[in-house]
């Protein structure tokens, strides 16, 4: 299993790839459409689980309504994982 290391820096990533909409106007927001299966999936791999589910329909809805794509998805699920539950890397791969 990954690092909470490695999984926080691909979550920053992702992030950062879900808000680059914004750079380009008007196309942007259509790129959203593509874009949110995708990150959905990503997240649910990263995450197994209950959480990965749960986080995966967060980042498909949020990335899909305009304007709420800058909710950092990605890293709230590191954080509710890691800080909020205090679980270890490898309690992960264990579900």
């Amino acid at each position: 299993m990954e690092s909470k290391f490695k999984l926080f820096i691909k979550g920053l990533l992702f992030d950062g790839i879900g808000m680059l909409s914004y750079a380009i106007p008007w196309f942007g927001e259509y790129s959203d459409i593509i874009w949110a299966p995708i990150s959905a999936i990503i997240l649910y791999k990263m995450y197994p689980g209950t959480e990965g589910k749960i986080g995966s329909l967060v980042t498909f809805v949020e990335e899909l309504v305009p304007f709420i794509d800058v909710i950092p998805t990605f890293t709230l699920t590191w954080i509710y994982k890691f800080v909020i539950k205090n679980e270890k890397p490898d309690e992960i791969s264990n579900k």
